[in-house]
């Protein structure tokens, strides 16, 4: 089962943070700030992705979430002044 998921990452070195955004890119995430990705992830592959990007911050200062999050609580979700994109993450659902 796919859920909503959230790659978040706070990274120092510019090559690697560049690295974590194509794989992202990879992975059909969607950016939706400049360090912030979106998209639906199945179990197996959010599991991938983590060993991946694991793999690239092995010594690197950084942090890297990500976070799967169930369809009730995605439904909860709030922007403010970005009632564009609320219609855009609202209509990604169906």
């Amino acid at each position: 089962m796919e859920l909503h998921t959230y790659v978040i990452y706070d990274i120092e070195d510019d090559r690697v943070r560049y690295k974590i955004s194509e794989i992202c890119k990879d992975y059909g995430l969607e950016r939706i700030q400049y360090s912030a990705f979106w998209g639906m992830l199945s179990k197996n592959r959010r599991e991938e992705l983590f060993l991946k990007l694991s793999g690239l911050i092995k010594n690197k200062k950084g942090k890297i979430i990500i976070q799967p999050v169930c369809e009730k609580d995605f439904k909860e979700i709030k922007i403010i002044n970005e009632l564009e994109s609320k219609e855009r993450l609202v209509q990604n659902e169906d």
